[in-house]
């Protein structure tokens, strides 16, 4: 990240967000789990939820757009195979009528600098099978899911409500 945390891809400008900002990102948060039928908290519980977690300094939230239009969330902890931090990309969201302008290609970028910047040494995320202009970003980025790199066992993600 630049001076004053901000980056600027061609026409696009990644910042961490404000605090003044949650209200937007808990909105855009909300709208990306309804995009996908998902249940979401109501977006003010959810700006609540990311002043906290953003106080407590594990997590960073990049907002991309004067009026956000695009979110990544980061969660930052301790590794167990290095003594650096890693990154885990908890959210990456751009509204559906924006996507395809490099808004989150600028978010991605970000948040790679991001959490280098904060003494990260490696980034992991989960997407869908199915979400193929996802998971193209992520590999144009040198993101991969296989094992040992490529010609490995693909990865798998697995998940569970407790």
């Amino acid at each position: 990240m630049g001076p004053g945390g901000v980056v600027t891809s061609p026409g696009v400008s990644v910042r961490e967000a404000t605090d003044a900002e949650a209200e937007a990102v808990g909105r855009l948060l909300h709208d990306f789990n309804r995009e996908f039928h998902e249940p979401a908290p109501e977006p003010a519980q959810l700006a609540r939820r990311i002043r906290e977690l953003v106080a407590d300094g594990d997590t960073a939230v990049l907002v991309a757009g004067v009026k956000p239009a695009g979110v990544a969330v980061l969660r930052l902890r301790k590794a167990i195979w290095s003594p650096a931090l890693e990154c885990y990309l908890a959210e990456l969201y751009v509204v559906p009528p924006l996507r395809g302008h490099g808004i989150g290609r600028a978010l991605m970028e970000a948040a790679i600098d991001l959490a280098r910047a904060r003494g990260a040494d490696y980034m992991d995320l989960g997407t869908a099978e199915d979400d193929v202009a996802a998971r193209r970003l992520y590999e144009s980025l040198g993101f991969d899911n296989h094992e040992g790199k490529p010609g490995g066992p693909v990865n798998y993600y697995y998940e569970r409500d407790l």
